[in-house]
């Protein structure tokens, strides 16, 4: 019988020892991701210098601001704990204590400036969110802040006064209140809240006190409070409030601080107001900065 052989066809790959056969390209190299075509896929930007350098401008800008706040903060619990405000006996008056409003500015600051610094630095999202979402809160706080005091003006004048009176009826009891009254009463010639007498309503000060100070005013008061040019005579204006008007205006300013502080005010508006732009211009230049930082390293979605 003659055999009939059939030739296969074959390619030359067949008799390779090692018997590789095609694969998809996926099983090919699976440590390379190709997105499937006809998709929607994410790509990683590629950052330009400009890019790098605005990131770096808001690391800087951010880390300036959150040394700031760490010393606004440093200041507020040095304070406190100098007047020991933060003892068990003394938590009651903390709510009132303006070393406070210290210790807040400087851990919201302090929070937010940390959050943008490490965003721009290792380029987070989440960072960066919480930053740009501070941020606003505390602009439209300080504008909410600012429409009340322009609603309120005519208040602000009874405000200041009930401001003041806390500070004359705790002048001996908080060593911050008496250096802010002290400057305020030099600085601005006056005494008082409406006038020098308004101190008999301090315990230390009125004449029924038994110590030194009684039927006194603050040497602050005074109208030539130092001696000798250089040195500070505390007992300038001791026994003053026994005195009549005329013989007491040649010791101390008989005018209060109450007219002359609210005359100050209205002609420092044009300076507040500068402040004010100042700050926002601060405020919305990182924000700004944090926005180019967020758009750089956020994926683009393209079609392919």
């Amino acid at each position: 019988q003659t055999s009939k052989l059939v030739e296969l066809p074959y390619s030359s790959s067949d008799d390779d020892d090692d018997g590789d056969v095609d694969l998809p390209v996926a099983e090919q190299d699976p440590g390379m991701w190709r997105p499937n075509p006809g998709t929607w896929h994410s790509v990683p930007p590629k950052p330009s210098t400009f890019s790098q350098c605005v990131r770096y401008l808001a690391f800087l800008w951010n880390l300036l601001f959150l040394l700031l706040g760490l010393l606004a903060l440093a200041v507020g619990v040095w304070g406190l704990l100098a007047k020991g405000s933060l003892r068990d006996e003394g938590l009651a008056p903390l709510g009132s204590d303006p070393m406070l409003l210290f210790v807040l500015a400087g851990l919201g600051a302090s929070i937010t400036s940390l959050a943008g610094c490490l965003g721009a630095l290792r380029s987070s999202p989440c960072l960066l969110r919480f930053f740009l979402g501070a941020v606003l809160v505390f602009g439209g706080l300080e504008v909410l802040g600012g429409l009340l005091l322009v609603l309120a003006r005519h208040r602000l004048r009874d405000a200041l006064r009930d401001a003041l009176l806390l500070c004359l009826l705790r002048y001996q009891e908080e060593p911050d209140l008496r250096f802010l009254v002290d400057e305020v009463q030099r600085s601005l010639g006056c005494c008082g809240l409406g006038s020098y007498r308004d101190w008999e309503s301090n315990p230390y000060f009125n004449c029924s006190a038994p110590g030194v100070q009684a039927c006194s005013v603050p040497a602050s008061c005074c109208l030539d409070p130092w001696q000798n040019g250089t040195v500070t005579n505390t007992q300038c204006a001791f026994g003053v409030l026994r005195l009549g008007d005329v013989a007491a205006s040649t010791v101390v300013h008989l005018g209060g601080c109450v007219a002359e502080l609210s005359a100050w005010l209205r002609g420092q508006a044009g300076g507040i107001a500068t402040t004010a732009a100042v700050l926002v211009l601060v405020e919305a230049t990182g924000v700004l900065m944090a926005l180019k930082v967020l758009r750089d390293i956020t994926p683009i979605r393209v079609w392919g």
